[in-house]
Formats: C-alpha cells, structure tokens, sequence
C-alpha cells in the first residue's frame, strides 16, 4: 500500500513540476484532438471551487488524509480486507497528498504565496465534444494526476467494493444496538 502512494505522489509531482517549470500560465499544446495540456493553478477544490479560505481547505485536506490513513491502517490489520480494497483507498491518499503538497510548499517554491497558501498546478485537458462552432460542449475540467487517482479509486470502490463500505457501516451499526 505504501509502494502505491508513493508511487502515484511521485509521477504526480514529475508531471507538476515539469508543466509547472516547462509551460507558461495559460499555455496549452494538443497532443491529439482530444487531448491537450493545458497549465492552469487551481485555488479551490475540485473543478476550481472556492467553499473555505485556502488556508481552511488545505488543514481540511490534511485531517482528511490524516483519517484516512487511520483507516488504512485498520483495514491492513484485517485479513479478509481485500487487496484491491487496500489499493483504492491507497490512490485516493495518494491523490490527497499530490494536491496537498502544492498547497503547502508550491506558493513559497515559485515565490507567488507563503506556506500553505500555494494553488494546485492542472494539465489534463479532454475537449471531447464540441457544437459546430468548435465550442466544448463535452468535459472542460482541466485536472491532474492526483484528481485521477482520487476520481477512478472512488469510481472502483463504487463499482466493486460497495460491500466492504457496507460491512463497515454494519459494523459500526451493530456495535451502537450492543451498548
């Protein structure tokens, strides 16, 4: 489990820094008709929202992955755990952790922000559908390798591993009508 969140954090951050040292703000190249790098900072969450402060967002984002390494660590304990259970849980703290290093170190590195208040560096961009104006009508987001791992880990989970998230909740469940 270690293996892969390193694993993942790592290439994240090669991609990051490599857009982010190689490519103006703004600046985009196709590399195929529906698919473009595209450099942009986001300074919210998901799809550039901005619910709380960065400052709120990225403490938010360390308690997050704080508990879910918690919970990976319960999980490895039990045997039955499934492996691919494990490995989901492992790229989403991965993916946790490649948005909360640029919020923390990327402001002071490329000397824009202090510690903690640096803006999450996106590339992936899949203009797949488009009106005959050649407008995006189909999936504009720009993401990155970390929002990847996060998104496709949640997707399997909701696909392959929806009775592990129950027995948890289950467990959870009986143990409260025991007290």
């Amino acid at each position: 489990m270690l293996m892969i969140v390193i694993g993942a954090v790592v290439i994240d951050q090669i991609i990051k820094l490599y857009i982010a040292t190689h490519y103006a703000l703004g600046e985009s190249h196709e590399i195929t008709s529906w698919f473009w790098l595209c450099y942009v900072e986001n300074n919210g969450m998901a799809f550039g929202i901005e619910w709380f402060s960065k400052l709120a967002l990225t403490l938010f984002r360390l308690v997050a992955v704080g508990l879910l390494g918690w919970y990976a660590h319960v999980l490895i304990r039990r045997p039955e755990t499934p492996t691919g259970y494990l490995a989901t849980i492992a790229f989403i703290i991965a993916g946790a952790l490649g948005n909360i290093i640029d919020c923390v170190f990327y402001g002071k590195l490329f000397g824009y922000a202090g510690w903690f208040f640096g803006k999450v560096v996106d590339m992936f961009y899949f203009p797949l559908i488009h009106n005959s104006t050649g407008e995006v009508l189909f999936f504009r987001p720009v993401f990155n390798f970390a929002d990847s791992c996060i998104t496709c880990a949640v997707g399997v989970i909701l696909l392959f591993y929806m009775k592990e998230l129950n027995q948890e909740s289950g467990v959870k469940n009986k143990g409260n009508n025991e007290d």
